[in-house]
């Protein structure tokens, strides 16, 4: 199969109207079938040389837009409604291709494009490209591609993604305040110690005698920010590399994925996000038709907790030997009771995937009733916390002050 070559061309739509644009084929006739394939008459088409210059488009490792479950979630709607009305798969990947704003993704569906129209199947094509559509996503295309409801599969995936961003949204909202607090309290204590302490030091010095015990604290702390400071910020860039690299091994989130479940008060908020979306997802891969242990498989993976994808491969296993979901579940106690009750209700009388949604729905209102509690409890604790930390150095500065004033009396 030839190399996909960047084309520019230029055009008249159905209005008449004169377009232009780029598109990648292996050749000026796929180009040609694919713009009249969109409703565009040809006018010229010339291979597109690379751009130079400030045309030319920059990537920063680390740094380059990824795709988001909106833009996946965007791009499935979109997809399930062309589908729905009539437009072939082909022209309806053009499209997508065409006026998708984030520019990987636009890549992305470009190739699957050119995939599709080479005989591969939509599942296929959107399996080579992992990195961009999760495993959850190619099962449920894979399934409502063999079932013939695409559009359906795909209405499927972009409702699990949206509830899945406003989740995700909610528990931002729920933790800017506090982090931004914490940040500035940081700060406030970092400009004290560098820039404000040694000045009172220095004044302190010319007044002979001891100094209080919280008084030297202080400017023992200032006289070490020479070397935390960078100590502080190395360690912090090099933990930064290290996690990033070794954050989604077995070894790591087998410590820290069972810890951050036991925390006090988020602990409980973390259990439920995890149940809300293996609830979700395992919902709805079982509507989309998906095999049971296939599901199963993908549901613990896509959990986001070491703790429920290994219990799922237990109950998996278990299934595999003939036993009920519900039974092995009971046995894994990281899932409420009332979790493995319903699911086995909803086995018994063949509605399972309603009572995954009722379990989900019920959830993702305890997380957002959850994380507005802990919002309203955060913000007087790190007002607090703010103001007795800085209260504190005031007053730990003011101490030998006090101590001459009443020295002179």
């Amino acid at each position: 199969m030839a190399t996909a070559q960047a084309y520019a061309y230029t055009g008249r739509n159905a209005q008449g109207k004169t377009v232009k644009g780029r598109v990648d084929a292996p050749s000026e006739g796929a180009v040609s079938s694919r713009l009249h394939a969109m409703g565009i008459s040809p006018i010229s088409i010339a291979e597109a040389p690379e751009g130079t210059g400030l045309n030319r488009e920059i990537a920063i490792p680390g740094f380059s837009s990824g795709v988001g479950l909106k833009d996946l979630a965007i791009m499935s709607r979109q997809m399930a409604t062309m589908i729905g009305s009539g437009l072939s798969l082909l022209r309806a990947l053009n499209i997508l291709a065409e006026q998708t704003e984030n520019k990987t993704l636009a890549k992305v569906l470009a190739r699957v494009r050119d995939d599709v129209e080479t005989g591969t199947s939509v599942s296929d094509a959107f399996g080579k490209h992992s990195e961009s559509f999760p495993p959850i996503m190619v099962n449920m295309i894979r399934a409502g591609e063999a079932g013939g409801f695409l559009d359906g599969a795909l209405e499927s995936i972009a409702a699990n993604f949206e509830k899945e961003v406003k989740l995700r949204d909610t528990i931002k909202s729920a933790m800017t305040y506090p982090v931004i607090v914490l940040v500035m309290s940081l700060v406030a204590v970092a400009v004290m110690l560098i820039f404000i302490v040694p000045i009172f030091e220095e004044m302190f010095s010319g007044m002979g005698g001891g100094l209080p015990a919280p008084t030297m604290l202080l400017v023992y702390l200032s006289r070490s920010m020479i070397w935390v400071v960078p100590l502080g910020l190395v360690g912090g860039i090099a933990f930064g590399l290290w996690w990033r690299g070794n954050k989604n091994t077995d070894r790591v989130r087998g410590a820290v994925d069972p810890f951050m479940l036991k925390l006090p008060v988020f602990g409980r908020l973390l259990k439920k996000i995890a149940v809300a979306r293996f609830s979700r997802n395992f919902s709805n891969m079982i509507g989309a038709g998906v095999p049971i242990l296939t599901a199963l498989k993908i549901v613990g993976e896509t959990s986001g907790n070491w703790v429920i994808e290994k219990a799922l491969v237990e109950v998996a296993e278990s299934v595999r030997q003939g036993q009920s979901i519900a039974a092995p579940l009971l046995a894994q106690p990281v899932f409420p009771p009332m979790v493995t009750q319903m699911i086995a209700v909803g086995e018994d009388a063949g509605s399972l995937e309603l009572m995954l949604d009722k379990i989900a729905d019920f959830y993702d209102q305890e997380v957002q009733s959850a994380t507005e509690q802990l919002t309203a409890a955060i913000e007087p604790l790190m007002i607090a916390f703010l103001g007795v930390v800085i209260g504190g150095m005031v007053v730990a500065l003011y101490m030998p002050i006090f101590s001459i004033a009443s020295m002179v009396k």
